[in-house]
């Protein structure tokens, strides 16, 4: 096989590098560490920010008590009955039984796994309680967290997934920012095309 000079010349400094490798000149880019860092800034105030610009809907509860008065108030001004949810703990704190049609129902209300204040994500598994359909089939989704479930990045988010179920991770994971959102019809931005079209999050103090 004849190879030409062009080509042998390419593979001579091939061979000519790999012999005397070139340290980086940026080993930090090596995607070790994160380019993201937290602020001084309160973890609740952004998630606020971060959430409410992608259009979602933020309530701070100063204790349960405060909470339970904001979402009574909130499904009581917007006549809503027919509500969706699998923990006890919200019926109790409501004092309502559940609805149990999703297809038909008005809002479904869930706990999550935690918050990321970066992104202004919300976090939710197949682990929780109606965590895998409610957030997604109801037109309005309301989720109930709390202060201590707050985490900077994506990051800090896996890694708690990770130590809190270990090799059995959860088969859904669902990081939602806001209400569902497209912008593939002509290139405008709708919302609530396979999802919510209002999501709510009730964070409470612990």
């Amino acid at each position: 096989m004849v190879v030409s000079q062009a080509k042998e010349n390419i593979l001579k400094k091939i061979r000519q590098a790999l012999t005397h490798p070139v340290p980086l000149p940026f080993a930090q880019s090596e995607g070790a560490q994160s380019v993201f860092f937290p602020s001084a800034e309160d973890l609740s105030i952004g998630f606020a920010e971060n959430f409410t610009r992608l259009q979602g809907k933020f309530a701070f509860c100063a204790n349960e008590n405060d909470l339970r008065s904001q979402l009574n108030s909130l499904l009581q001004s917007r006549k809503w009955d027919k509500v969706v949810f699998k923990e006890n703990k919200i019926g109790q704190l409501l004092a309502i039984s559940p609805y149990n049609d999703l297809a038909s129902c008005e809002v479904a209300i869930t706990f999550c796994e935690c918050l990321i204040a970066r992104t202004g994500t919300m976090v939710l598994s197949s682990a929780i309680p109606g965590g895998r359909t409610t957030s997604v089939y109801a037109p309005v989704h309301i989720c109930i967290a709390y202060v201590n479930q707050l985490l900077y990045d994506l990051k800090d988010a896996m890694g708690f997934l990770k130590e809190k179920y270990g090799a059995e991770l959860p088969s859904q994971i669902v990081f939602a920012s806001g209400p569902s959102r497209t912008a593939d019809i002509e290139k405008t931005l709708v919302t609530g095309v396979h999802g919510p079209k209002e999501v709510f999050c009730f964070l409470a103090e612990c």
